[in-house]
């Protein structure tokens, strides 16, 4: 018996985005979140607070206690999450969220949103065509039929300049793995996340970019499988 796994998605995505991931797991029991202004919620304004009850209720709607896994946005949602509501956490993967999230790494994101939105449709055929370049297809068709909600971005730079990521890891108490692809550019203060984490383990994917659980929903299925036994290994040797 392992914990099941509730996953969280990247920004402008939604809980498509983890359909083939989620198949790879065959019967383990899972469940993925659309965050606030993503997917089914698109239209509402993210606030963390917000998107940290949204992986709390999916918690408890696979039991009560599971492994959270975050890519990306979804990354530094679950971190939030598990400081908040550290005994629903029963461990905490981190994937492409270990960038401190400053004004710098936040002004790409405000430029994509001017230029995007400047397009009739948002931007989402665009963004369509990208995610069609560097994903698998089903990965990609799965991402495009959830939406790509392109107009939330304002509301995720604002909420992210007043999060403090290493701070709230220092309050998790759980085991964490952080997990990047090797050519990720969110990777640039990977070590100071893991020093932030009380038992806190890094893995690096060689010449894998920020998609790699997209990009490679397999292996990263497997990977997140491997995570959940090892959790439901530590909670029963305490």
């Amino acid at each position: 018996m392992s914990f099941p796994l509730v996953f969280v998605h990247g920004i402008r995505l939604s809980s498509t985005s983890w359909s083939v991931v989620r198949e790879q797991l065959g019967a383990h029991p899972s469940a993925a979140v659309d965050l606030p202004g993503h997917g089914a919620r698109r239209g509402e304004r993210f606030t963390l607070a917000a998107a940290i009850d949204a992986v709390a209720e999916a918690v408890d709607n696979v039991g009560g206690h599971a492994v959270v896994v975050g890519h990306s946005l979804g990354g530094y949602v679950s971190i939030a999450a598990a400081a908040r509501h550290p005994e629903r956490v029963a461990g905490l993967v981190v994937a492409g969220a270990t960038c401190v999230p400053n004004r710098g790494f936040t002004a790409p994101f405000t430029l994509m949103h001017r230029v995007l939105s400047r397009q009739s449709d948002g931007g989402e055929r665009a963004s369509g065509r990208l995610f069609d370049s560097v994903l698998p297809p089903r990965v990609a068709e799965a991402i495009k039929h959830g939406g790509i909600a392109t107009e939330v971005i304002p509301d995720v730079v604002r909420e992210s300049r007043h999060f403090d990521p290493l701070a709230n890891l220092a309050e998790y108490p759980g085991p964490l793995w952080l997990i990047n692809g090797s050519r990720d550019h969110f990777r640039t203060h990977e070590r100071r996340f893991l020093a932030a984490s009380t038992d806190g383990r890094l893995l690096i994917t060689p010449r894998a970019g920020h998609y790699f659980p997209l990009a490679q929903p397999t292996e990263f299925a497997r990977c997140v499988l491997d995570i959940s036994y090892a959790v439901t290994g530590h909670h029963s040797s305490r």
